[in-house]
């Protein structure tokens, strides 16, 4: 008679468990998505962000700058990021990239790091693209797009993509598609201020 109530037993706690595992991805539920890594679901509404208990924390990623200088996510800690994936065939990018790096000029000296992700693309095309549009902040070169990987679910064939992380490396906004300069700047100013505790 224990053997039936032991089963139940187990069943029971094993259905708990798979639900709280559930409930700990991004962008679904409660605190718990807090404690596991980033996980994409879908994308974030435009000029909003992640509710600071929904977030979960990104991975990390290293890479090789356009200019061959080696980089290291660790770098972006106790910042606002605004992480921008591009390519220098990507017409949406062209239009996109002045307004950023507008945003990028304005918020800089106020905790803001942004870094360019470039993906499927020549080294030379590149550094062109940035030169010709004047864009101040460094690009990881990532032709095979292993930085989108990392963030486990992120459509990495969507180009342009931004990902906003918060001063604790938390994912707090994921943007598909074109961002307008006006809407990024609103979700920026939404992070910055958010208490530093």
């Amino acid at each position: 008679m224990s053997r039936p109530f032991s089963r139940r037993t187990l069943l029971l706690a094993a259905g708990a468990a798979a639900g709280a595992l559930a409930g700990c991805s991004a962008g679904e539920g409660g605190g718990a998505a807090a404690t596991q890594e980033y996980e994409f679901t879908e994308p974030t509404p435009a000029a909003t962000v992640i509710a600071e208990g929904r977030r979960a924390p990104a991975p990390a990623f290293s890479g090789e700058l356009l200019d061959g200088s080696p980089f290291d996510s660790s770098s972006l800690a106790g910042d606002v990021a605004v992480i921008n994936s591009w390519g220098s065939w990507c017409v949406p990018c062209r239009v996109e990239t002045p307004e950023f790096q507008a945003v990028h000029a304005d918020v800089a000296d106020r905790g803001v790091q942004f870094l360019g992700i470039d993906v499927k693309d020549q080294r030379q095309l590149a550094v062109a693209f940035v030169e010709e549009l004047g864009v101040a902040y460094p690009s990881v070169f990532d032709p095979r797009g292993e930085v989108a990987m990392a963030f486990r679910g992120f459509p990495a064939n969507v180009v342009p993509s931004t990902i906003l992380l918060d001063r604790t490396g938390r994912v707090a906004a994921v943007y598909t598609g074109q961002v307008r300069g006006d809407d990024l700047r609103t979700a920026v100013e939404l992070l910055l201020a958010e208490d530093r505790a």
